[in-house]
Parts: C-alpha cells; sequence; structure tokens
C-alpha cells in the first residue's frame, strides 16, 4: 500500500479498534506474540496481507504467512491437524473440513467472540456450514456460491441475451457463437485442475445440474449411471469445442487471469471473482461484465452453484489461541470490510459473509451484489440433488474420506480432459474406486 493508503487505513482502524479488535489488554503486553497463519494465495488473501500491520500496530501481535496454492494449502493444513504438527495458530479451511475437525475436537471453538463482534451478523448460510452441533469453529473471511461471469460486449455482438438463470443449452450456444481461437478468445473458460476442491467441485456441480448424484442413500457409488456419463460427456464437448488449450490445468485463478485478459467468453466459478473481474486496474475487461446464476440442464431442478467460505480456524494444538482469536476478530469483522471500502471502494470488500454488508446501502450499488447474494441463497447443501443422498454438500460430500478418493476421481477426470483416457474409462475406474473406498471405511 502507499504510504497515503496505509495512512487513511491506519486512521479508519483506529476509528474501530474496539469494535474489530476486541483487544483487552495492552500492545506492550502482546509484544513479543507471533502467530503463523497458513492462507490460500486468493486476491482476497493477499489483499488482507497487505493490512497486517494496521493489526500489529493495534496489539503488538506480529502475524507470519505462509500463503500456498489451494490444492498445497489443503494439504499441509491436513497433515499439521491430523498429526497435531502445531505448524500454524490459524489455518484457511472451508465448510468441508470445519464441521468434521470441530466433531474430532481438532479445533478451538469459537465460543467466547466478543459482543462486538456480532456473530449473529454471519449469514446463516455460512454459520451453518462452518458449525458442529450448534458451535461455530470457524469465522468465515468471505462467502461464495458460484455463478456466470461473461463479456457483455461479445454477448451483443453474437446477437444473444444472457438470461438471469441460463441453462447449459444455451451457456454452449453462446459459447459456439463467442469462440474465436484465431484471435486468442474462447467461448468458455471452466476449471479442469485435478483436486477435489479445485476441478473436482466443478464437475460435481455440473454433475448435479444434470441429475446427477456421488453416492445413493445405501452409499454406493453412481458413477455408471447415465446421468454422469451426460454430464461428463457434454462438458468435455463444450471445453474441447470452445474452450482454451489446456484446460486441463486450469483452476480458479489460471481461469481468473484468461479471463482478466480478454480470452474467455464466459467463466462460470466463484461468485468471490466478481470483484477482480470487474477492476479496472487488474482486468482489462472490467467494464463489459455481466452476471448470472449458474446454468442448470434443460428439465432438471438443480443449477451448478455450490456453497463454500474461506474462513479461519485456530487448531487446538496452538499455544496462542488468544492472539490468534484476536486476530480472526479482526480479520472477519464488520470494521475490517469498512476498512477495505475506505481505501479500496465497496466492490473490493470481502463478500459473502455478513448480513449487513447486503444491508449497506454502498453496497446495494455494486453491479454483482445482489447475484451473489442470490447465488448463495440458491445454494442448499442439505438438498444438493434431485435424488435422495445420504449427504450433506454440494460440490463435496462432508464425510473425512471424501478428499482422498475424491482427489483421485478428479484426477481420472482430468486425464480425460487431457485427451489421455476415454470417458467411460474413467468413470468407469471412478466407480471401482469410490466403492473400495466406501467398503474400506465401512460405508458398504
Amino acid at each position: 500500500m502507499s504510504p497515503k493508503t496505509v495512512l487513511r487505513a491506519s486512521s479508519a482502524l483506529c476509528l474501530c479498534a474496539s469494535a474489530a479488535l476486541a483487544v483487552t489488554g495492552s500492545a506492550a503486553s502482546a509484544q513479543d506474540t507471533t502467530i503463523t497463519i497458513a492462507t490460500v494465495n486468493n486476491g482476497d488473501m493477499i489483499r488482507m496481507q497487505g493490512y497486517t500491520d494496521l493489526f500489529t500496530e493495534q496489539t503488538g501481535i506480529a502475524v507470519e504467512w505462509v500463503t500456498l496454492e489451494e490444492n498445497v494449502l489443503r494439504q499441509r493444513v491436513t497433515t499439521d491437524i491430523t498429526t497435531n504438527g502445531g505448524q500454524f495458530d490459524i489455518m484457511t479451511i472451508g465448510m468441508y473440513e470445519t464441521p468434521i475437525w470441530g466433531a474430532n475436537g481438532w479445533l478451538v471453538p469459537l465460543d467466547n467472540l466478543s459482543e462486538e463482534y456480532n456473530v449473529d451478523d454471519i449469514l446463516p448460510a455460512m454459520r451453518n456450514g462452518l458449525s458442529y452441533d450448534g458451535t461455530l469453529y470457524a469465522a468465515p473471511f468471505y462467502g461464495e456460491s458460484s455463478m456466470v461471469m461473461y463479456r457483455t460486449d461479445l454477448m451483443e455482438a453474437a446477437g444473444l441475451e444472457m438470461p438471469d438463470g441460463p441453462t447449459w443449452e444455451f451457456i454452449e450456444q453462446a459459447a459456439a457463437a463467442m469462440n474465436d481461437p484465431e484471435n486468442e478468445v474462447y467461448g468458455i473458460c471452466l476449471r479442469g485442475k485435478p483436486g477435489w476442491g479445485e476441478g473436482g467441485a466443478f464437475i460435481t456441480v455440473t454433475a448435479n445440474s444434470f441429475g446427477a448424484r456421488w453416492f445413493d442413500e445405501d452409499w454406493n457409488a453412481q458413477f455408471d449411471t447415465p446421468e454422469w456419463e451426460q454430464a461428463l460427456t457434454f462438458y468435455v464437448n463444450l471445453m474441447n469445442n470452445y474452450g482454451p488449450p489446456g484446460y486441463a490445468t486450469n483452476g480458479f485463478n489460471e481461469n481468473l487471469s484468461l479471463f482478466q485478459q480478454g480470452h474467455c467468453g464466459m467463466w462460470i466459478d466463484a461468485t468471490v471473482a466478481a470483484s477482480f473481474v470487474t477492476n479496472p486496474d487488474e482486468s482489462s475487461v472490467a467494464d463489459s461484465v455481466g452476471f448470472a446464476l449458474a446454468p442448470n440442464h434443460e428439465g432438471v431442478d438443480r443449477r451448478a452453484n455450490w456453497l463454500w467460505a474461506w474462513a479461519l480456524a485456530i487448531p487446538a494444538g496452538t499455544q496462542q489461541a488468544d492472539a490468534a482469536l484476536q486476530f480472526i476478530e479482526w480479520a472477519t469483522s464488520a470494521e475490517y470490510i469498512e476498512l477495505v471500502a475506505e481505501n479500496e471502494g465497496w466492490a473490493n470488500v470481502p463478500p459473502g459473509a455478513r448480513t449487513s454488508l447486503y444491508e449497506t446501502p454502498e453496497y446495494q450499488e455494486v453491479p454483482f451484489a445482489q447475484m451473489t447474494l442470490d447465488s448463495i441463497n440458491a445454494a442448499d447443501p442439505t438438498n444438493p440433488t434431485v435424488d435422495p443422498v445420504p449427504y450433506v454438500g454440494i460440490q463435496f460430500v462432508a464425510i473425512p474420506e471424501f478428499a482422498g478418493f475424491a482427489t483421485e476421481v478428479s484426477q481420472e477426470f482430468s486425464e480425460v480432459y487431457a485427451g489421455q483416457k476415454s470417458i467411460e474409462e474413467a468413470l468407469a475406474n471412478a466407480q471401482s474406486l469410490t466403492n473400495d473406498a466406501m467398503e474400506a471405511a465401512g460405508y458398504r
């Protein structure tokens, strides 16, 4: 940040320090305290690190960051929490890990947040997803669903109009119309990168929207069904015909970069990306971006949207729980949102976590605010599929074993995207390895 920005930020933080920090002791008493935070290399987290010095000035608590790519972050924090490694005082985790780890006693319950923090202001979808047995175990830094982001100029040139709630059939039509590979403009950019939370998340919600599911009610894998074959075939054809080269290795950050550089007609991904694709300092197409709900397959009453929060949690093995809680109160507070808004504009605040944000008149004017909230509210992790399922979760199955076998399944699919394996072979392998894992875990 520039000196001017830091000065303004410092002033804003001082005005709201009592509510944002809930500091009960003097900065001097915490002068020798350092906390280590593991986080993901997404834009909002990087932005937060730019304000960390202000937190240290107010509290005396120093912060060391370990910033990792999404798949690597998940591996590192999972290894650390399951081995009681003690490397981190705060971990950035999500709705999949939080209830499972909370139930195991691996996280410090966040049941002593200050009154000023106003935990009741957290959006119910986020609070419920980050709780176990009614106790909050992680505080959302930002929340998200998924939605369509598209080039309004290319859509207009194609003679098409994006519906508020498009179908996959319309998305394919629009991708074909906007596709211009000779000029490095591709009709659509989507995730293909291996990892249960990367490409695995996207193909799962796509399958949901075609009527597929991971398991039937008796925990039998369902990859041998027509719905899964239809969903995967549609996705592969869509991307092979209208996607960028090498999409099998593209995740959130890779597609964000492609969209910002003007290479994508459409991108369906996390709602949190909206602030980055509309930021003129970062995006070459910032003035021509529109938004719509994630698509559904014609005749199927499920959309390809998910529900997620990147949240901050305290591992039970930390020796710095009090300092960690102070940081979490600061970073996930309404006052932090106001701090970012004052310095970088309301469009750039972390979205999707607090009800009060969507009641703020200035934020209501942000072009993607309402679509983000609508997408979050449309996601139902307790009823994610057309046919009944024994699990909770939309882009994941909320059981401890899921991360392991789902990562393997995502690798199978990425090999299809790369042209190394047939759809039939990948689905057969996914069926076999998933059933084997479930049998070994005692579900079947």
